[in-house]
């Protein structure tokens, strides 16, 4: 009989990652969407409603989250705001550090999965400056993680 050992098998951590192309276009994207959030919450542009702004400042969030997990090789299991906060737990936790909760609050503004059962609460503007400043605070420190991690 051969008693000659097995070799181990191979976990997810010995997987070696690489870049996703097309990261800086998200990276690029969700700039833009905050850009324009924040213009037209100023008032430059009063065709925006609170919805609009709440959507434009997701869709920042998410571009700007999928661009870091992209160049450091690694995506969330979904695009809702607790997917994306779970991933970056796991990956890059000081990116959301005392900031995860408040992340995973904007899913509470809407909730569209089911078409039959969903919910949408207009946030008032003093809910979208805080959102504004939580964004581009997750903005700063994703940008610290680029300097660190890519």
């Amino acid at each position: 009989m051969n008693h000659t050992p097995q070799p181990a098998l191979v976990g997810f951590a010995d997987i070696r990652t690489q870049a996703i192309d097309g990261w800086q276009q998200y990276d690029l994207h969700g700039r833009q969407f905050l850009d324009l959030a924040e213009r037209a919450h100023r008032g430059e542009n009063s065709l925006f409603t609170a919805e609009i702004l709440y959507n434009l400042i997701a869709m920042a969030i998410e571009k700007l989250v999928m661009a870091r997990l992209m160049a450091i090789g690694r995506l969330p299991y979904n695009h809702t705001m607790h997917d994306l906060v779970a991933a970056l737990e796991e990956w890059l936790p000081e990116t959301v550090r005392g900031m995860a909760e408040p992340i995973r609050g904007l899913d509470t503004y809407q909730d569209i999965c089911d078409p039959y059962a969903c919910t949408i609460r207009a946030p008032t503007s003093e809910e979208i400056a805080s959102m504004l400043i939580l964004a581009r605070k997750l903005e700063e420190r994703l940008d610290t993680a680029a300097c660190g991690e890519a």
